[in-house]
């Protein structure tokens, strides 16, 4: 069976075990190490409010390589002030400290055994690691727990799918199952002449595997989410950093659960450039096969997380269409996928295009009220500023689908976008009733 784990690309190890954090027993602490070194970016919160891990991370992700991303789940560590800063660079000094001690041990053999081209430091500094937390804010750390769990989790890392899979159970917070995705492809790797003889075309297979954890306070602003993504091609930071910028704003970002920013989003690819492709240093035909993969990839994770938000029970897809402005379409397609009584309404399988349409109209962008029409999939149920003679039998069908699409047609401009929502049910209300500091 092909692995669809962030262990799936060539030179990743993960784990994830129990340290203590959750009382219920479930994996808390997660790790992934790449040996060899990756080239890492990342995207992170809006919220003026950060956890100590974004504040951390956003200087660590400039080194030059990554080795590592420790990760922890059932505490945010965020408003927790210098102490938690420490805390976070404490968990990257732990898990540097391991690497050291660990290089010529089964942890790093892994990386010695590979044919591939790179040196490995003689000491793994704090900066070589990424961190990130999520869960309840404003509760400091259990650091002794963390710290076991981290020398816990070193010893059992592991390149299977098995392990991959642990580490996606280690970072789950209300989720109800684990959320994983892979992707692979071809690109022509073309090799140099060697004195006359012709150049050679060769296929090198490229690798992509991501995981994310979110079910609730899922706003599309910046990552929405804890999202890790691993690949095996070899490509510069900053294409790499625009590829996943452009999959994350059209994937993640495009998700909405119930409009609310989390303090600690964080979405962090790395790349161990251990596939043999000839290194990705421009926007030719390779970036773009990567990046598209890329942005497949996020946009299948995206779903998931819609299917397994707190409470839901089926997703929709909001697009707007005749906006005069990319903007003025985002907003409206955002507001209509967070307006509680759309959400409502496709928990009860209505096929209620008053509250779109309404929906729509405070969304505070331009529209024509005579040319505004609206859609459930291939049905009209709005036209041209007035109801449209439709079947409701089969309308409200369409909305009992696990997934569908509301198009919105604001007639007043050329410029679309989309966005991603769920339905409100009780379940969300209980869960977050339940959920308290």
């Amino acid at each position: 069976m092909t692995s669809n784990a962030i262990t799936a690309p060539k030179g990743f190890l993960a784990a994830g075990v129990h340290c203590g954090i959750k009382e219920s027993g479930k994996l808390d602490l997660g790790l992934i190490v790449c040996p060899k070194g990756a080239t890492a970016a990342a995207v992170f919160t809006t919220n003026k409010i950060v956890s100590a891990a974004v504040d951390v991370s956003k200087k660590h992700v400039k080194s030059r390589k990554i080795y590592a991303v420790v990760v922890n789940s059932g505490n945010a560590n965020a408003c927790t002030g210098k102490k938690g800063i420490n805390d976070a660079i404490t968990m990257c000094a732990g898990t540097a400290s391991l690497l050291t001690q660990a290089r010529d041990t089964r942890l790093l053999r892994f990386a010695r055994n590979d044919k591939a081209d790179g040196r490995r430091p003689t000491h793994y500094a704090p900066r070589n690691v990424l961190v990130a937390s999520t869960g309840i804010i404003g509760h400091q750390l259990p650091m002794e727990k963390i710290k076991a769990g981290i020398a816990k989790a070193a010893a059992k890392l592991s390149d299977s799918a098995q392990a991959g899979l642990d580490f996606t159970k280690a970072i789950m917070t209300t989720d109800t199952r684990p959320k994983q995705a892979v992707r692979r492809f071809t690109i022509a790797d073309c090799q140099l002449k060697i004195e006359n003889r012709k150049s050679k075309i060769e296929n090198r297979i490229i690798t992509i595997a991501g995981t994310t954890k979110g079910a609730g306070m899922i706003a599309p602003n910046m990552a929405t989410t804890l999202c890790f993504i691993t690949t095996d091609a070899a490509i510069t930071k900053p294409l790499l950093a625009k590829a996943l910028k452009y999959a994350i704003g059209n994937s993640l970002n495009k998700l909405t659960v119930d409009g609310h920013q989390s303090t600690n989003d964080t979405a962090i690819i790395l790349a161990s450039g251990l596939a043999g492709n000839r290194p990705i240093v421009s926007q030719c035909p390779p970036y773009k096969k990567f990046a598209g993969a890329l942005a497949d990839l996020c946009d299948d994770l995206a779903r998931q997380m819609a299917l397994d938000a707190e409470g839901a029970t089926r997703m929709f897809k909001v697009v707007v269409k005749g906006a005069s402005t990319k903007a003025d379409a985002a907003k409206a397609a955002r507001a209509i996928a967070n307006f509680p009584l759309v959400k409502c309404a496709v928990h009860g399988g209505d096929p209620n295009w008053g509250r779109i349409i309404c929906a729509a109209g405070s969304a505070g962008v331009k529209l024509n009220v005579n040319k505004l029409s609206c859609k459930l999939d291939a049905i009209t149920v709005f036209r041209n500023g007035a109801a449209a003679k439709f079947d409701r039998e089969s309308a409200g069908k369409v909305v009992l689908q696990t997934e569908h699409t509301m198009t919105v047609d604001l007639g007043a401009g050329s410029a679309s976008d989309f966005c991603y929502g769920c339905d409100l049910s009780a379940g969300y209300v209980r869960i977050n009733a339940e959920y308290h500091t």
